[in-house]
C-alpha cells in the first residue's frame, strides 16, 4: 500500500484529502502540519507521496515561519529526499500559479482546491507514484 503524507493546516481539507486518497486510491495517508514531521518522514521513507499546502500558517521550522513552497524547496534541496514526489495543493490558484509555484518549489506537480474532479485528482497522485516507482 503506498503511503501519501498531506501537509494541510485546514482541517477540512485535511478530512478531503485523507478520506478521497484512502477510499478511492487505497492509500495509507497521514495528515500533519509540522514542518519537522514532514522532514522526518520524508527523511525515514515513511511516505511515498507529499501533498504540500502552499500556505501553512502556522508551520515553522527551527523557529522561523515556513510555508509550502519553502518546505519543498528544502526537501527537493536535500539528495538524500529530492526523489520523493510533492504536489503543490493551494486555493490560490489563478492564471499562472501552477507554473510559477512548480518551478519556484521544484515540485512534482499542482492541484487547485477545492478538490472539484476527484477521480482526476485520484488519477494524478497515482500516476506521480507510477513514475517515480
Amino acid at each position: 500500500m503506498k503511503r501519501v503524507l498531506v501537509v494541510e493546516d485546514d482541517s477540512h481539507n485535511a478530512l478531503l484529502f485523507r478520506k478521497l486518497l484512502e477510499r478511492r486510491g487505497g492509500f495509507h495517508v497521514t495528515v500533519t502540519e509540522s514542518a519537522p514531521e514532514v522532514v522526518e518522514h520524508v527523511r525515514s521513507h515513511t511516505v511515498d507521496l507529499v501533498i504540500m499546502d502552499v500556505s501553512l500558517a502556522n508551520t515553522t521550522w527551527e523557529g522561523r515561519p515556513v510555508n509550502g513552497i519553502d518546505l519543498c524547496q528544502m526537501l527537493k534541496g536535500d539528495p538524500a529526499t529530492a526523489d520523493v514526489p510533492i504536489v503543490l495543493a493551494t486555493a490560490h490558484a489563478m492564471r499562472g500559479d501552477a507554473e510559477s509555484f512548480v518551478q519556484q518549489s521544484g515540485a512534482d506537480g499542482y492541484v487547485s482546491k477545492p478538490i472539484l474532479d476527484h477521480t482526476a485528482f485520484v488519477t494524478q497522485i497515482q500516476s506521480l507514484l507510477r513514475e517515480a516507482a
